[in-house]
């Protein structure tokens, strides 16, 4: 479903059946009546415009604050990515980045303004659908149960974020009274989430006829991450047991098809952000605008160089007898072309690799999709600063060019972001069953992601069709037999095969190790970066500050309702 084009089709349908009595009876310009509203079109035009903030562009002036992908506060907050590009651009970035974090940083509010923008679009929809008479009771409870799933949504993105949030609904929001969402943020938030998804689990259907639309196992799968958040695994569990038994999703067989907009909503989706380009959205909004910077300052796009992956990250990719590396991964790097012209002799690493590296990660002398080897250096804005690598997973192919890319600017194209796949699901599932005690069905389930990823046809090729790497990757066949072992090999798979898509941060921060493990990452980082030599990660760094601008605009009565985070 593009989302966007829909948005401006319902609108013109909703407008096209509200008519006047008389020519005499002047109707404001620019704004939609109520009675343009309440009809079947003007609710189903509301309800799209819910959903077009998903991407978190089109709240104000929120673009690279609020992308779907997080990929600043999941990857680049984590040992996933760094900021990239150059010292000096978007600063914002690189304090949070190493964790100099002030309230007062513009990009805590953009994010903050698109989830509760889309908060409240979803409770617009509420109100004016109790007032729809036109409307069937079943189209009423579906539509009921869609506002409800994304209002869950934004919300969780909010919890996840900042944690002391204020929940707000149908029945606190008035758009006529600026004071009615001045509400306080003390109260924990999670049981109204869940009771959102679980309204929503019940009542949607299985699937849905325009893709993108939220699905009963969406639902469930947001419903089942919700609850690991609080550690409620047996909860969990269960909802994630009935979507592999009766969801009917699978793994696609090459990992890389979860990349691209050929193969976008494929039986491994669960959940997608629809990115579309072309439809008359100006200029190109709807062509996953939120990561727009992150693509090689040279070569296919010639800017603008941000979001890197790290060092770490690609050496978590390294393989001993095919296994990860779980405990010394990061003892020796990968070799990289740091410090070397694109024309200089280079001499790639010669050890093992698991295959889904080159598809996460751009690296000299491996084909960057079908745009040719990346050539390193010549593609790098500041390998000094921010490394030789480059991001991938959301990267156009050059066969896209001119049908899934935007003709004013390839960088914005319909390459959808999954929220959720099936892939999640299978390791969520792994992570219950290991903290229930059921270690060998958790290595099962890991042993599936893991035979995906083996599968030699979807490894990087060379142009003679060799594969690109030495790469190796092998199934746990010795029984689990310790939880935390259990546990540590799960979290390492969690690592490779969702990086750098937005989640790292956070699943570190709900498994209570991110203080650890970021602190360990900051440590090594300072012999490669200066810029990391005052980085600390505290306590309070577990979640963000609520932002200093919406504490102030939440005064009522001369008082602030929202309080601060500790340590901010």
């Amino acid at each position: 479903m593009n989302t966007r084009k829909l948005i401006y089709t319902a609108m013109l349908l909703a407008l096209s059946t509200a008519c006047s009595n008389s020519f005499l009876d002047l109707k404001p310009k620019g704004v939609l009546l109520p009675e343009q509203l309440t009809t079947p079109n003007g609710v189903n035009a509301l309800l799209i415009s819910a959903y077009s903030l998903l991407d978190g562009v089109g709240a104000g002036n929120t673009v690279y604050h609020s992308s779907a992908d997080n990929w600043v506060y999941g990857s680049v907050a984590s040992d996933d990515a760094y900021k990239g590009t150059t010292a000096g651009d978007q600063p914002a970035i690189s304090f949070i980045e190493v964790y100099k974090i002030l309230p007062d940083n513009d990009y805590f509010r953009g994010k903050w303004r698109a989830v509760y923008d889309g908060i409240a679009r979803t409770n617009d929809v509420l109100q004016t659908l109790a007032q729809t008479e036109a409307i069937g009771d079943e189209d009423r409870v579906r539509i009921t149960a869609e506002c409800r799933f994304l209002r869950a949504h934004y919300h969780f993105e909010a919890k996840k974020m900042w944690n002391k949030v204020p929940y707000i609904d149908e029945t606190i929001y008035n758009p006529e009274d600026p004071e009615s969402t001045k509400v306080t943020n003390t109260e924990d938030i999670w049981p109204k989430i869940v009771e959102d998804l679980q309204m929503a689990y019940q009542n949607l259907p299985h699937r849905q006829s325009q893709p993108g639309r939220a699905t009963k196992w969406a639902a469930a799968a947001l419903l089942a991450k919700a609850y690991m958040f609080q550690h409620k695994f047996t909860e969990a569990k269960t909802l994630l047991d009935l979507i592999v038994t009766q969801g009917g999703y699978r793994l696609v067989d090459r990992y890389a098809d979860n990349f691209r907009a050929a193969t976008n909503n494929n039986p491994e989706s669960i959940f997608e952000v629809q990115h579309s380009v072309n439809d008359g959205a100006p200029g190109g909004q709807n062509g996953n605008e939120g990561v727009t910077l992150n693509y090689p300052y040279g070569g296919p796009t010639n800017c603008c160089g941000f979001f890197q992956p790290s060092q770490n990250l690609v050496n978590a990719f390294k393989t001993n007898n095919g296994l990860p590396m779980l405990d010394n991964f990061n003892d020796a790097d990968v070799t990289n072309d740091q410090g070397l012209e694109s024309n200089a002799p280079f001499t790639p690493y010669a050890g093992t690799l698991d295959p889904r590296l080159d598809w996460t990660v751009g690296r000299r002398g491996i084909p960057y999709l079908d745009h040719g080897l990346h050539p390193g250096k010549a593609w790098i804005r500041d390998q000094a600063y921010a490394g030789p690598y480059s991001p991938k997973k959301h990267m156009f192919y050059k066969s896209d060019i001119g049908n899934a890319t935007s003709t004013n600017n390839p960088r914005q194209n319909a390459n959808n972001y999954r929220i959720i796949r099936y892939s999640h699901v299978l390791l969520w599932l792994a992570e219950c069953e290991a903290e229930v005690g059921s270690l060998e069905r958790a290595r099962e389930l890991v042993n599936m992601i893991r035979q995906r990823a083996a599968n030699p046809d979807g490894f990087v090729k060379m142009p003679d069709g060799t594969n690109a790497a030495n790469y190796s990757i092998s199934l746990y066949t010795t029984p689990w037999a310790d939880k935390a072992a259990a546990l540590k090999a799960i979290r390492f798979e969690d690592r490779l095969e969702f990086a750098m898509e937005g989640h790292r941060f956070f699943d570190l921060v709900r498994w209570g190790i991110a203080k650890d493990v970021l602190n360990a990452y900051v440590e090594k980082e300072k012999l490669k970066r200066t810029y990391y030599n005052e980085a600390v990660f505290g306590d309070n760094n577990i979640y963000y500050p609520i932002p200093l601008q919406e504490i102030v605009n939440s005064s009522k009565n001369g008082q602030p309702t929202l309080t601060q985070n500790p340590g901010y």
